[in-house]
């Protein structure tokens, strides 16, 4: 599996629809956000972009011409879908050991231990794009999450045991078994186990809410000073397991602890939550460029000129994400790299 840094064909997208995730005026204020991002990764790479039906479409289409957004580098297809989570039921591109050759390695979703039903349609987009763009396709029959993995491309990979060893995805898996998989399917060799993830996170703990690989030998990861927030005992956990953990050869890795914005929220998400798994680390890297979500004052430049610092040969955009996170997912859960296809832009047209 490349890591997320090494070059896109392009980006995957679903424009947001589902009414439970974004209730009553909600939606209109998070598609505000997908203009913002969808007008920043055009910048730097072609979009490929699902709506739901015509009419998204079309409304869609607008709003690009309105906002003078370049519709030359997006396709939009029209493609049942049901809900915008594209990291966690879109395609896992792994590229040959010996060549420029990618293959899909097409996972279930089961919608995070069948938490919000249906998501047949989400399920399907992996094969979609795999007889879309003829892509070889690979197929381990046990339910992953792209948002639950983080490598660094050299075999190293991040995960949380809150996740991949809960019982709402592979009950009759062991660790050991599902470390065979990632090894057989992504090319792991070695897997670092964080234990759990932010409180408000409906997947039950992704590492991308938490900790990333920003190059082969650093890590980032989210902590938090307040020893009575919620989230404290949790993150200090992954921080020092962290400062611990080695590369397959036993050298430690550079990990760099990034501050936790505000989770509490006002008034409480659509499963009752008061807290959002709001994050710098769900970030997402860009060819040329890194997209930072920006959430708390007392923060967001410190954290951006982080950033700058670790890519310094990508400019740094953050945007305010408040708005999106509170469907309890942020930039990084909603977009999905692509490798090696040839996205036919240039066609979005009314």
């Amino acid at each position: 599996m490349p890591p997320e840094w090494a070059s896109h064909a392009g980006t995957m997208l679903t424009w947001p629809h589902n009414r439970q995730t974004w209730p009553d005026e909600r939606l209109e204020r998070v598609e505000q956000v997908y203009i913002e991002l969808v007008k920043w990764i055009v910048s730097f790479e072609p979009v490929l972009l699902f709506v739901n039906d015509k009419g998204i479409k079309e409304r869609l289409l607008n709003y690009l011409h309105h906002q003078n957004i370049d519709t030359e580098k997006i396709e939009i297809v029209i493609q049942p879908v049901n809900d915008v989570w594209v990291r966690d039921c879109g395609p896992i591109m792994v590229k040959h050991r010996k060549n420029e050759t990618y293959a899909i390695v097409n996972w279930e979703y089961n919608a995070w231990g069948e938490k919000y039903p249906p998501w047949s349609d989400d399920n399907q987009l992996p094969k979609f794009l795999a007889n879309k763009y003829g892509v070889p396709t690979f197929e381990p029959g046990i339910v992953l999450e792209g948002g639950a993995i983080d490598t660094n491309g050299t075999g190293v990979f991040l995960t949380t045991e809150s996740v991949l060893l809960n019982e709402n995805r592979n009950p009759n898996l062991t660790k050991k078994q599902v470390e065979e998989y990632l090894s057989s399917y992504l090319g792991a060799e070695k897997v670092i186990w964080l234990k759990t993830g932010l409180a408000g996170d409906d997947t039950d703990g992704h590492i991308d809410g938490i900790a990333r690989f920003v190059n082969e030998s650093t890590i980032i990861t989210s902590v938090c000073e307040d020893e009575y927030n919620l989230n404290h005992d949790a993150l200090k956990e992954n921080y020092e397991i962290l400062k611990r953990a080695t590369d397959q050869a036993g050298k430690p890795f550079t990990v760099i602890p990034i501050p936790l914005p505000e989770t509490k929220i006002d008034g409480e998400t659509v499963d009752g939550s008061e807290h959002v798994p709001a994050s710098y680390i769900n970030f997402y890297i860009l060819n040329e460029a890194v997209l930072i979500p920006l959430y708390d004052d007392r923060y967001d430049r410190a954290v951006t000129e982080t950033f700058s610092e670790l890519f310094p040969e990508r400019r740094i955009i953050g945007f305010p994400c408040s708005d999106l996170v509170w469907g309890q997912g942020s930039i990084h859960c909603i977009t999905q790299q692509l490798y090696g296809v040839d996205i036919p832009v240039g066609k979005s047209t009314l």
